[in-house]
């Protein structure tokens, strides 16, 4: 082997995926039995996704309708920020954000375990919002890779860029 291998710890989010569970969401809104004659809603808002709806049971539950369709979409959910359920005028409004990258706190949470829980020739670097894992043994990154799965962030990980 000829030199390091390396690969990437990176918080990703697909918009395509999240804009098909949007839609499917919107869709199923449109057709359930529950929200007939209401006002309910989602939609795009910017960057941020807005639901309402005319009850705050309801407008939870459009929430849950569209966690069940990224979940079907494969967008793993804890990259979802949601706003608590706010009455405004007749209608009750929530929002939710997309969050993507790691931020620097969590990559020295991530680095720290590495560090301390991985075999000696790997070393780590953080990359803006990505963390790159090295080492000249292709085993010990899969051990990391095993090692980072197994513990439970309150940020989404994949793995990229495994050279």
């Amino acid at each position: 082997m000829a030199g390091e291998i390396s690969f990437d710890i990176v918080n990703k989010i697909d918009r395509q995926e999240v804009d098909n569970a949007l839609n499917m969401a919107a869709k199923e809104i449109r057709t359930r039995f529950d929200f007939k004659g209401t006002d309910a809603s989602i939609r795009w808002s910017g960057e941020t996704v807005a639901m309402e709806a005319n009850g705050e049971e309801r407008v939870k539950a459009i929430l849950d309708v569209f966690k069940t369709m990224l979940i079907r979409r494969k967008v793993d959910i804890k990259s979802l920020a949601t706003s608590d359920a706010k009455l405004s005028g007749k209608t009750w409004h929530i929002t939710a954000s997309l969050d993507a990258g790691i931020n620097a706190d969590n990559a020295r949470k991530l680095a720290k375990l590495i560090r301390d829980e991985a075999p000696k020739g790997v070393r780590t670097q953080i990359q803006g919002d990505e963390l790159r894992v090295f080492s000249k043994k292709r085993d010990d990154l899969q051990f990391v890779q095993q090692l980072i799965r197994e513990q439970e962030y309150e940020f989404a990980v994949q793995f990229a860029n495994y050279r």
